[in-house]
């Protein structure tokens, strides 16, 4: 209640802030042939600030400071065009526009050269699939904008979740994955621009427009491959644009790091219906630690061509390889009845205790293709294809604690494959019905896996790590262990085919509803022994999923309440000990809130509760041990809170807290309780300040501080052992110069030198510094 109370303060103070401003713009988007232009994407530029048009063509900016404005219309296969506006003290400015030719690639943009929300980028496609404003989903989601992440200097997916409630730190696999937090449960990137993209290796950020984290059990619509209990994390790609520019970039800091980014756009004809952009980073750098090195280089290019006034494509691909050293992944040794921190048993926090002999290679490889058909002015068709490839060779590690003060170095050897192929159709309907709007989809969707394992596990010997002797591993000591090993050598596979519709129907102009189903066709294809060519575990299983939603409007455009039903569900094979096939797995949430869009979009937030029930989980017979049976459960509740705000020209804050509550709730009798030990802590806080000077001699000129805070969670948690990762407080600053030419800036992580770690106890950064500066054409 005290910080709910704090919230409110708050939201009201920021709210007798935003009142002075009050000029107003408005205007209506049509067409080439007259209609209306609809759920077209309003952005204001520097800040993208940002709205849709709505069913009559029509857009607003209130509560906008007295000056002369540039309103920039850009909508691919039309030609750029530039409107001056000046706005007064309590006066309205109309700008309406025509397209010069019709458009429907969905890549619309209005931009509004001014300061407002910066950081406040809610709007998406690919939340619901469907073209809703963020105040008329029924669903939480944040969104982290390029904007941020550049002045942040974030350079990788740890760093841009920082401003995302309840992402907590980063959990980061020994071949580059990387797999944050949603509402308790541990949740990956699986997701680009709405459709598979997964990678089990390194993602560079360089191409990414944002980051999307779409809270909730989300399979309705996404699929249970992609989402997890928690949601999922959707990479919102930069698309080509219709006009020539870009930028360089280089980065260097702590550690030896040196990171170079290129991101170049340009037409290709001279109608501007074929567009090309590229973009591409390369990053070096070694490790804190007294070994490790990661050399990455990633190239992102994308094509869209406009072919008539009806089809588009948009095509891109993104190509990643890297050779790195694991990271450390401790797993401590468990007494019993022993409760342990992992901040006191002395494994020391800058010692790797791998080699830089025993690298491992990553290469991943990302296809997608997007084609939209106009059928008719209240119908589209939208083809999507995704194809995601990623490959692991050499060598990762893990240490494995022997006893209390000793451990072996365990190191697997050799190559997997990862491959995902996801095929999407959808029909997307904006129509009436007696009156009534409604906005449906209609998709089928197929999702396949094809994964294989050619590896050995070998473990070292027993070294002491409390203390200071040398500790060394070679390539052919580990060769020699591997050569007598048993391999791995396998693969396995899965298919999915579903169908989904979703519709949100307007009962009045305020209150809407959306009603949401899945079906859901798995086909697991089972585990294939290659030396012996036996296959086993193969199963089929059904599984239907429903979503609903209610969204009321208290204040048209600007408050609305909300609440939700939404499910997820995993497939399980086998049976119990009578033979009874096991059900999917279920988790269902129920949830409401309250959204806010004030005073011109300067207050952007969101306040909500849930409680995600989770039936059917498989656990060990009590009775006969040999055997599982499905009436396990876990339940997660909890409080988010969560904003976006410009109380004051050229100051911009991005805030959040989130709760949890997780416990398991029918389960083995050494975890019924207790909470889940990947669950994370149970508090979590983020908090990004920024302010930049608007004129005078200085502007561009700015200072950024913010930082991130959690309460202590668990590696291990059980009745008979418990492995304690301790509460934490980092804090980050930046100063930064942000010219219409270049930009340039300092960024110093972890300013207290706080010692933190991961759920797989990875130490993390200590303090570090960065220094980037970019040539923008």
């Amino acid at each position: 209640m005290k910080f709910t109370a704090t919230t409110l303060f708050l939201f009201g103070g920021l709210a007798w802030a935003f009142a002075q401003s009050s000029g107003n713009i408005s205007g209506v988007l049509k067409q080439h042939n007259g209609d209306v232009l609809r759920e077209a994407t309003v952005e204001l530029v520097e800040i993208n600030k940002h709205t849709l048009t709505d069913q009559d063509g029509k857009f607003s900016f209130e509560h906008l400071a007295d000056g002369d404005y540039h309103i920039k219309i850009q909508v691919i296969g039309s030609a750029e065009k530039i409107i001056e506006v000046k706005v007064g003290q309590n006066e309205s400015a109309v700008v309406n526009y025509q397209l010069e030719k019709e458009n429907i690639s969905a890549i619309q943009e209005i931009t509004l050269s001014s300061v407002t929300n910066k950081f406040s980028k809610k709007e998406s496609p690919y939340v619901s699939k469907l073209p809703l404003k963020n105040i008329e989903t029924p669903q939480v989601y944040i969104s982290v904008p390029k904007e941020l992440i550049q002045e942040q200097i974030a350079v990788n997916l740890g760093s841009i979740s920082k401003n995302i409630p309840g992402a907590g730190i980063p959990m980061l696999a020994n071949q580059g994955r990387v797999t944050f937090l949603s509402r308790g449960f541990t949740t990956e990137p699986m997701v680009r621009n709405g459709i598979s993209g997964f990678a089990y290796t390194t993602i560079d950020p360089a191409n990414l427009e944002k980051i999307e984290a779409i809270k909730g059990p989300s399979a309705t619509l996404f699929g249970s491959n992609l989402s997890t209990y928690g949601g999922l994390f959707n990479r919102v790609t930069k698309k080509p644009f219709n006009g020539f520019g870009g930028e360089v970039s280089y980065t260097a800091g702590s550690w030896n790091y040196n990171r170079f980014t290129v991101d170049v756009n340009t037409p290709v004809n001279k109608d501007k219906t074929v567009l090309f952009r590229l973009n591409g980073a390369a990053t070096f750098q070694k490790s804190f630690q007294d070994l490790g090195f990661s050399n990455a280089v990633s190239v992102a290019p994308s094509i869209s061509y406009q072919i008539n006034d009806r089809l588009s494509l948009l095509f891109d691909i993104e190509y990643g390889h890297e050779k790195a050293t694991s990271v450390v992944r401790f797993n401590p040794f468990l007494g019993s009845n022993k409760v342990q921190s992992i901040a006191d048993m002395g494994f020391p926090y800058n010692r790797l205790f791998g080699s830089n002999g025993i690298p491992y290679e990553t290469e991943m490889m990302n296809i997608f293709a997007q084609m939209n058909y106009k059928i008719s002015d209240s119908w589209t068709s939208q083809t999507l294809v995704s194809r995601a490839k990623s490959t692991i060779d050499g060598y990762i590690t893990a240490i494995n604690g022997a006893s209390d003060t000793t451990a072996r170095l365990q190191v697997m050897k050799g190559n997997t494959n990862f491959i995902a192929t996801n095929i999407q159709q959808n029909f997307i309907g904006d129509f009436q019905i007696l009156g009534h709007r409604n906005r449906l989809i209609v998709g089928l969707d197929y999702y396949n896996n094809a994964n294989s394992f050619d590896r050995v596990t070998v473990n070292g010997a027993p070294f002491d790590f409390t203390g200071t002797a040398p500790y060394s591993v070679n390539q052919d000591a580990i060769d020699n262990l591997a050569a007598s090993g048993t391999p791995r050598i396998e693969k396995n596979g899965d298919n999915s085919y579903a169908v989904f519709v979703s519709d949100v129907f307007n009962i009045t102009d305020r209150f809407l509803a959306m009603v949401s189903l899945r079906a859901d066709r798995y086909q697991n294809m089972g585990v294939t022994n290659i030396a012996q060519n036996i296959t086993t575990g193969e199963y089929w299983q059904t599984n239907f999923s429903p979503k609903f939603g209610l969204v009321y409007e208290v204040i048209k455009d600007k408050v609305s309440v909300f609440g939700n039903y939404m499910n997820g569900f995993t497939n399980k094979g086998g049976s119990d000990i009578s033979g009874n096939t096991f059900k999917p797995e279920q988790a269902n949430q129920k949830e409401f809130g309250v959204k806010g869009d004030l005073f011109g979009h300067k207050l952007v937030g969101t306040i909500s509760y849930y409680d995600i029930d989770v039936k059917n989980m498989v656990r060990q017979d009590p009775v006969n041990p040999l055997y599982s049976v499905q009436d396990g459960g876990q339940r997660s509740k909890g409080f988010e809170v969560e904003f976006t705000a410009n109380p004051l020209r050229g100051f911009n804050i991005i805030a959040g807290y989130a709760y949890n509550d997780s416990k398991m709730t029918k389960a083995d009798p050494k975890i019924d309780g207790l909470r889940p030990a990947l669950s994370g802590p149970s508090n979590l806080y983020n908090l990004w300040m920024s302010y930049q000077m608007m004129d005078g001699q200085l502007k561009g000129l700015g200072i950024g501080f913010g930082g991130n805070k959690g309460n202590h969670s668990f590696q291990t948690n059980t009745t008979t052992a418990k492995v304690i990762i301790p509460a934490y407080t980092t804090l980050d600053a930046t100063l930064f110069y942000d010219h219409k030419n270049f930009r340039a800036g300092i960024k110093v992580n972890n300013l207290t030198n706080e010692k933190t770690w991961s759920v797989r106890l990875t130490p993390q950064n200590p303090t570090q510094v960065l220094g980037s500066i970019a040539y923008k054409f």
